[in-house]
């Protein structure tokens, strides 16, 4: 193992304690109003909530597929993991700016973010997937995408439940379904929206709504970018463990 892999997995470890850690307090404070709230909106506006996140991210999951380069293969993890982070500082630029022209524009424009934050999210975890060597045309792996998309962007508790599926994937993905239909698109919208609502509301204000628009996309692509790293060095970890004899 070189010195990089060595750093690199050693990152892997601490990470994965903080992914493991039981919910707060606070944490569950947080959950438990978004449930309250949650229950006082109607079923059939969750319904349409959860039909216009379920469409919007598999149009970009399966639209993104075909803009993606092919996967990256035989590169050292350092090599990977460099053109990695400059996607990530990439994206993080675009969404800032993004944020930024949204926040301003005032309510209208802020509600056209939502949409165009999910796709560069996508894109960025589709770019990340085929550096990492993986080919995102392959349906397992544009659900895999979606776990790491859940994953980063879920209260703690939700968190810890898909992360034990992410940990043992080559087992879990048998039992995932073959139709992207039969996706729990329920629980993804809710947590994803749970998550985002507090820090994305603010940027509908106006004058201050530029300024956080931009720190706050900012903030969630670094955030995902963190997460697809670990989540593919998670990968590449166990599947040197199946290889061993």
């Amino acid at each position: 193992m070189t010195p990089y892999e060595q750093q690199a997995y050693q990152e892997l470890t601490i990470w994965k304690l903080k992914i493991r850690k039981r919910p707060s307090f606070l944490n569950y404070a947080a959950k438990s109003l978004q449930n309250r709230i949650n229950r006082w909106i109607p079923e059939r506006v969750h319904n349409a909530i959860t039909v216009t996140i379920e469409k919007m991210v598999k149009a970009v999951l399966f639209g993104a597929k075909y803009t993606t380069k092919e996967p990256r293969k035989d590169s050292s993890l350092q090599l990977r993991e460099a053109l990695v982070k400059e996607r990530i500082q990439f994206y993080r630029k675009t969404a800032s700016a993004e944020g930024a022209v949204t926040g301003a524009g005032g309510i209208l424009l802020g509600l056209a973010d939502f949409p165009i934050l999910i796709g560069i999210k996508v894109k960025l975890l589709f770019d990340i997937a085929a550096l990492y060597g993986h080919d995102v045309k392959n349906y397992k792996e544009r659900l895999y995408v979606l776990h790491v998309f859940q994953l980063a962007f879920s209260s703690q508790h939700g968190r810890n439940n898909v992360f034990k599926q992410m940990e043992d994937w080559e087992n879990y993905q048998r039992t995932l379904p073959e139709d992207v239909d039969e996706f729990d698109w329920r629980t993804f919208q809710q947590e994803y929206r749970d998550y985002i609502d507090l820090a994305k509301m603010a940027q509908l204000i106006p004058v201050i709504g530029a300024a956080v628009g931009a720190i706050v996309n900012y903030k969630l692509i670094n955030k995902l970018g963190e997460t697809a790293m670990n989540c593919y060095r998670m990968r590449k970890v166990s599947s040197l463990r199946i290889l061993k004899p």
